[in-house]
């Protein structure tokens, strides 16, 4: 793996490929090559070569890829060989929907705990039977007896800031965050923001633009993309 620091845009890259590689090995496919994957799924040749030479040579000359080689070590080079326990703090409707989600198991996350200070909340399990609301109050003591190492904040904005302090505080160093709340970190914790209002709004701009000057090819993205990078590698 090189020294140099590898940016959020790659390694949200990496994501989209194993997911790309799982449907071919659910598909019993053995070999593919960077191409082959590219016109599949609608994705760069050049970039997944780049983005995978981070991290060592995975290709064989002539061959490919061995999808379900590439596979693994994709998996493990974002940690997702070993399970991780989550924690969502808010158990309105986005909580319980998170909670209830399926689909975060076949990545090797599972929801443990779920907390609110809502009294008619607290004691309640979802309707899986699986987890259970705890008063907000316990969210140290909780981290520590279920192990979690991940927390979602899906509380108003205005009580983010308290409950990011109280999952900091509680050891837990990997925090997603659906609160539109700008947010102080402390050193060694990773908060990634989804604001969904941001997003919709970003759609808006570009519904108002002229078509003409929406830009529309993809090695000009790509290019937007590599400056983005090289900025986050300089900060």
């Amino acid at each position: 793996m090189k020294s140099e620091k590898i940016s959020e845009l790659t390694t949200n890259r990496l994501s989209v490929y194993l997911r790309c590689l799982n449907t071919l090995s659910a598909a019993e496919i053995k070999t593919i090559s960077s191409q082959e994957l590219a016109e599949q799924f609608n994705l760069n040749s050049a970039q997944i070569r780049k983005d995978l030479g981070y991290f060592g040579e995975f290709g064989v000359r002539g061959v490919g890829y061995f999808v379900e080689e590439l596979q693994a070590n994709i998996t493990k080079i974002l940690g997702l060989d070993n399970p991780h326990r989550v924690a969502i703090i808010g158990a309105g409707r986005l909580g319980t929907a998170l909670a209830n989600y399926q689909g975060f198991e076949k990545s090797n996350f599972r929801v443990v705990a779920l907390f609110d200070n809502d009294a008619s909340k607290i004691g309640q399990r979802l309707s899986s039977g699986e987890v259970l609301v705890h008063d907000v109050k316990k969210i140290a003591r909780m981290v520590k007896e279920e192990g979690v190492d991940v927390a979602v904040i899906a509380v108003p904005a205005r009580a983010a800031q308290r409950v990011l302090n109280q999952v900091m505080a509680a050891g837990v160093k990997a925090v997603l965050n659906f609160a539109p709340a700008s947010l102080s970190v402390r050193l060694g914790v990773k908060v990634k923001t989804v604001d969904l209002t941001t997003s919709l709004e970003s759609l808006s701009y570009f519904l108002a633009r002229p078509q003409a000057r929406v830009v529309t090819n993809a090695r000009r993205s790509n290019d937007f993309e590599e400056a983005l990078e090289r900025k986050e590698k300089e900060l």
